[in-house]
């Protein structure tokens, strides 16, 4: 079964690898994600979307096991104050549920930022755009297709 994410990769002739997981409603979270599919947590990246005072969406990339400093995300883009994107408003902003919210293929392309720290990496995971299944690719690859920037926000 193709997502959207893997289209938009395909579109681009991104080369990818789909890993499947069983996930439990109870574990939504990308430590778990990691751990179900067997996968080294340090390469498996969450996706968290924000919104700031003045209702700009923003989204980031990051390792499984970090969180976002608040400061440095106020930073980066610019605004007075940012909060995480409620779990009932995410398929409305985004098209994705708790759990298997991927970079690629939103309902609207939002300013996405990558943790620098993937340009480490040859590659690294990221939601396919459904629970239990992750993407493996190039850390430039996931920036080219989400038209994302790297940045300091941990």
């Amino acid at each position: 079964m193709k997502t959207n994410a893997m289209r938009i990769l395909e579109s681009l002739s991104i080369p990818y690898t789909v890993h499947t997981y069983q996930w439990d409603e109870d574990h939504l979270d990308a430590v778990h994600a990691a751990e179900s599919a067997g996968l080294d947590t340090e390469r498996v990246y969450k996706t968290i979307v924000m919104r700031s005072s003045t209702k700009e969406v923003f989204v980031f990339c990051l390792p499984a096991e970090f969180g976002i400093s608040l400061k440095k995300a106020r930073a980066l883009t610019g605004s007075r104050e940012i909060d995480l994107i409620k779990a009932d408003e995410l398929m409305g902003l985004t098209g994705y549920i708790r759990g298997g919210c991927s970079p690629l293929g939103m309902r609207h392309r939002y300013p996405t930022f990558i943790s620098e720290l993937a340009q480490l990496e040859e590659t690294i995971y990221v939601s396919g755009g459904q629970r239990g299944i992750q993407i493996e690719l190039r850390p430039d690859d996931l920036a080219k297709a989400a038209g994302a920037s790297y940045a300091d926000f941990i």
